[in-house]
């Protein structure tokens, strides 16, 4: 069972969505002041966040501005903004999921389960000898004891690939890790990203090729560094 904040104005409009998220086996927790709400997932954060852009005195996208700078906690916005200009922006502030008002509660509940499975590989431990680890804070991650500044899809592509070190990752699969919400993005843009993350982490040991290429097929993490000669 995982504790779901719904951050929502109005208790009639978050009723019929917090019982579909009860049925489906999930403490729920309903908050309509933006304020508050950012209080408490910074205070005592839930499991994930269903987050309104409207909201009164702080907004939905204020909120995920302020808690993407500290955290990586999962947020699902609810919106009845249906323009492409507003739902990239949520995602550009680190959204994991944007689902437009009228929507099914069925629905909401299985991308929530989708988000949280998601989050969960993100948070796995790191396997012995695999020399990275992320912190909570987006764009931390710390190889062979030094800080990598990252952007936010080179994150979540070094997560992907080292969650499997030497297993070949096609580009889809990594397109797929570091833009969930994107459905029309090309597959090379993974290469470009790439070619940026191949760059900061040179800085850690210029010698070993951490991401390895597989002509036609995609990239692999490589955990052990060679020897320097």
């Amino acid at each position: 069972m995982s504790r779901i904040l719904l951050v929502e104005e109005g208790h009639d409009a978050a009723s019929v969505l917090l019982d579909e998220l009860r049925r489906a086996g999930h403490e729920t927790e309903h908050i309509e002041d933006g304020a508050v709400a950012l209080h408490r997932i910074l205070t005592s954060p839930p499991a994930l966040t269903l987050l309104d852009v409207e909201l009164p005195r702080v907004s939905g996208l204020q909120i995920l501005e302020k808690i993407r700078a500290r955290s990586d906690h999962p947020i699902i916005m609810l919106t009845a903004r249906a323009q492409e200009s507003d739902r990239l922006r949520g995602f550009d502030l680190g959204a994991d999921d944007y689902v437009c008002k009228p929507f099914s509660p069925r629905e909401v509940a299985v991308r929530i389960d989708t988000v949280l499975r998601r989050y969960a590989q993100r948070q796995r431990v790191a396997r012995p000898g695999m020399p990275i680890t992320f912190g909570a804070v987006r764009g931390c991650a710390i190889l062979d004891g030094h800080y990598l500044p990252l952007t936010r899809r080179e994150s979540l592509l070094l997560r992907a690939l080292s969650m499997e070190p030497g297993k070949v990752l096609t580009r889809s699969k990594l397109l797929e890790a570091a833009f969930p919400e994107a459905l029309d993005v090309n597959e090379r843009v993974v290469d470009t990203h790439i070619k940026n993350l191949r760059k900061k982490l040179a800085t850690v040991s210029a010698a070993h090729d951490w991401i390895r290429s597989v002509y036609g097929v995609g990239f692999a993490w490589e955990s052990q560094a060679r020897q320097d000669a």
